[in-house]
């Protein structure tokens, strides 16, 4: 056996009990008895190690979000959708993490992007019963997992502020198994329930909010299914703080009596490089890998975007942006290059870059993507309605790769063609559509500051959520939820507003 301190520290037992010890093993076959380690299985089926020293947070989470199974909505590398550390980066950069480490309400945040269903408790909104409680309903079912947030010194550990997700429960000891994602430094080990609640009770300096613990769970239905935020660029930080804090100020103007002033008045002044911020999420394949062929899961996601883009192109505010998008006398001309131009080859060429950014496993890195050639194809089998797929040849200087992006098309009738024709254009989330779904997402009360009270009341009933169909309603509640928490992150405000439980 390696010694310790060469290979990892001396476990302080008490209070730990080490996993594998034979005591840890007893434990664990009364535990599962009791049924009280349901949640470990899936656990351990995709337990990992940290792969940077202040990566605990970040390793906890991927772990649970695999365990949950929960789609990332891309590719991790090669076909596989899974999530990594590398890609839970939508509330602080991953340098940042690595040099700093992240805090409790970052890491909530991050779950929260990454389409989870959160519950997060400080502890000094809670109390230790419930504590017990919550860990015993997930140790009882394979749907929900507990990440803990606690110091190590309350188990007589060394380090400081660590993050690790809860295997099981032992009701008989109340001791809890911490799956310690720094598995270099220590194994599983049991741990008294108080022993830990008293290590989640400390202060984090950093912040200077209690540490806690959150209930990650697998949402009614993947979110984002078409649309999505993003904060890959550096932009994101002034594009939030406009639409969040400017246009509500903007929309007071005297001069605001009509819908289309409204819009004018919010997509005029939009900030450089806006078009990075909301993006149509491409449904990505190899053309090596696939060939021809389109698999049941492929087929009933392409279909799902196309019901989410027909609903929002349904919607009365979708046909005033429409308007004042093809007006040529609005002030459209004045709008900044959105990066989603309404021109099936620049918009072919786009997401092709962005696939093979995603297929490579580097989403939103700043290694250059050149799509060399794009052809649109249409694949129909057995019957099925046609699925219209952007196919480029994508070369970014030292190698070249062919993708397939599977575009959800709105319209009735198409025809298939390389490129030199316009037959495409509209046929997939574009401005107009884009533009429509994040106007539905802002906060309600971004319009409160309208004088005219008809034109309040006319674009109140226009981006109400209420009578929304089903699908549309819960995409734009999915964005203004990110809207929310990256506003939140602006401000650097994500640790201190979370005081009471969020969900």
């Amino acid at each position: 056996m390696a010694m310790a301190g060469l290979y990892r520290r001396s476990l302080p037992s008490p209070p730990a009990i080490d996993f594998a010890s034979s005591e840890g093993k007893k434990l664990f076959i009364e535990a599962i008895q009791n049924g009280t380690m349901e949640g470990f299985y899936r656990l351990i089926s995709n337990f990992q190690t940290q792969s940077e020293p202040a990566y605990c947070g970040l390793a906890s989470l991927s772990m649970v979000l695999n365990a949950l199974a929960i789609d990332p909505g891309r590719k991790w590398k090669g076909p596989w959708r899974w999530f990594d550390e590398s890609m839970l980066d939508c509330c602080e950069s991953l340098e940042n993490v690595r040099t700093r480490g992240i805090s409790f309400g970052k890491v909530v945040c991050l779950a929260h992007c990454a389409g989870a269903k959160v519950e997060a408790f400080r502890t000094n909104h809670t109390t230790i019963d419930e504590f017990r409680k919550h860990v015993i309903t997930c140790s009882t079912s394979d749907n929900c997992h507990v990440i803990s947030s606690y110091h190590r010194s309350a188990l007589k550990q060394t380090g400081t502020g660590h993050f690790s997700p809860i295997g099981g429960y032992h009701a008989g000891r109340d001791m809890a198994l911490i799956l310690d994602v720094a598995r270099f430094k220590y194994p599983p080990h049991w741990v008294p329930l108080s022993n830990l609640w008293e290590g989640m009770n400390i202060i984090d300096d950093t912040t200077g909010q209690h540490r806690g613990f959150m209930l990650i769970s697998t949402p009614h239905r993947e979110p984002g299914l078409l649309y999505t935020l993003s904060c890959k660029h550096e932009s994101w930080v002034s594009i939030a703080k406009y639409i969040i804090e400017d246009v509500p100020l903007l929309l007071k103007s005297e001069g605001v009596n009509d819908i289309q002033k409204v819009l004018s008045v919010v997509f005029s002044s939009l900030p450089s490089n806006f078009g990075e911020f909301i993006k149509w999420i491409a449904e990505v394949r190899s053309q090596e890998d696939f060939g021809q062929t389109l698999s049941t899961e492929e087929k009933a996601r392409v279909a799902m975007k196309e019901e989410v883009l027909k609903q929002v192109q349904e919607t009365g505010l979708f046909r005033h942006v429409a308007a004042f998008l093809s007006s040529a006398n609005s002030c459209c001309r004045n709008l900044p290059p959105l990066g989603f131009e309404d021109n099936l080859p620049n918009i072919a060429a786009t997401v092709c870059c962005q696939g093979a950014e995603i297929w490579a496993g580097k989403y939103g890195s700043l290694n250059g993507y050149c799509c060399r050639e794009t052809c649109v194809k249409c694949l129909k089998a057995n019957g099925d309605k046609a699925v219209t797929v952007v196919s480029g040849t994508v070369v970014n200087g030292k190698c070249e790769q062919g993708v397939d992006i599977l575009v959800p098309s709105s319209q009735t009738k198409q025809s298939c063609s390389c490129f030199a024709s316009s037959n495409y254009i509209g046929m997939l989330p574009a401005s107009n559509d884009v533009l429509t779904a994040l106007l539905l997402a802002l906060p309600p009360e971004t319009w409160s500051g309208i004088k005219d009270k008809k034109l309040f009341q006319e674009i109140s009933s226009l981006v109400s959520t209420e009578k929304l169909p089903t699908l549309v309603q819960e995409e734009v509640l999915h964005l203004r939820d990110q809207l929310h928490l990256l506003k939140r992150c602006q401000e650097n405000k994500i640790d201190e507003d979370l005081g009471a439980p969020l969900s």
